[in-house]
């Protein structure tokens, strides 16, 4: 009898030990924990018609199945987020925008405080967005803008979607400034030209900034007075780039370069500048996808006191 219950013991521990070679397993080194995939944020800065090239990037994402946890998004790149947030596709803002002019979401007038009025992006964003709250976003979504009188930065994250966008959008000089709640707003490209810092608040590991450098003025000079504002507001934008960058783990730039603030006509290859730039930067984004080992060093013992320490997790 013992002879057999012998025989037994030798099966089991064979079988088990096979069972081990099979599956890589070690009784005395367990697999070691896998981080969690990083929640990876897309900051989209403003340009007007040049942030078409936002919706390449977007499709980019799309057709390689990078998940996006957040968008932020200042003046074209908040219209454009929350748009894609909304639920309507890449694909299908693609489309929206070989369509989309100036007159649709912009009308001339004359004020004190701008030559266009964009409450005709009321109707616009009506026409085109699949919800009209934040909290019934897809995606989460953060709005910048400016206050105009104080200067201040302001975020928008909860609420009534529409208004936040148009004060976003509101470029100082063209269009006039947003009345939400008794603070006059105008563009979010004065306090985060690229808004990283409101992406990575959000609470995203990693973030993609997308930053559209181009000046406004070509060798033949400005053509008018939006040229003008459009050429100061470009240089200070890129004096003053160094916050908006600390806080992005990549930058893509699309090639931009001589489109004009008004040019929706060449949506096509706005859209593909954004689609080279986000594939050249696919690589290292794949990097931040693999499962990473989570090293949990042994606990150390205080030799005074013979308390363990602090456990410490080892790996960024």
């Amino acid at each position: 009898m013992g002879g057999q219950v012998s025989k037994l013991g030798k099966i089991i521990r064979s079988v088990r030990a096979f069972g081990r070679e099979l599956t890589g397993a070690n009784p005395h080194h367990p697999p070691e924990p896998q981080r969690p995939e990083p929640k990876i944020a897309l900051a989209l800065g403003g340009g007007f018609a040049r942030g078409l090239s936002h919706i390449g990037i977007l499709k980019v994402f799309e057709e390689e199945n990078i998940p996006v946890s957040f968008i932020a998004g200042t003046s074209v790149g908040a219209l454009l987020g929350a748009t894609y947030c909304s639920g309507v596709s890449a694909k299908e803002m693609e489309e929206i925008a070989g369509l989309v002019r100036f007159k649709h979401f912009a009308k001339w007038t004359i004020s004190r405080y701008g030559f266009a009025s964009n409450e005709r992006m009321i109707t616009f964003l009506e026409k085109i967005l699949k919800c009209k709250r934040f909290e019934d976003l897809r995606i989460p979504l953060a709005v910048t803008a400016t206050d105009f009188v104080t200067g201040e930065g302001v975020v928008f994250q909860s609420g009534p979607l529409i208004d936040p966008v148009r004060a976003s959008c509101a470029y100082p000089g063209m269009f006039l400034p947003v009345n939400i709640n008794g603070r006059l707003l105008v563009d979010g490209l004065l306090s985060y030209s690229v808004p990283t810092v409101p992406a990575r608040n959000m609470g995203a590991d990693r973030v993609v900034g997308v930053h559209l450098r181009a000046h406004w003025v070509n060798d033949r000079g400005p053509r008018h007075v939006f040229d003008v504002i459009g050429q100061c507001f470009s240089i200070a934008q890129a004096r003053m780039s160094g916050l908006w960058q600390s806080a992005a783990d990549i930058v893509l730039e699309p090639n931009v370069s001589g489109v004009a603030y008004d040019a929706f006509e060449r949506a096509p290859e706005l859209v593909r500048a954004g689609e080279e730039a986000a594939r050249r930067a696919i690589p290292e984004i794949r990097k931040w996808l693999k499962p990473v080992p989570v090293s949990v060093a042994p606990v150390k013992v205080n030799t005074a006191t013979g308390n363990p320490q602090t456990v410490e997790l080892a790996g960024d």
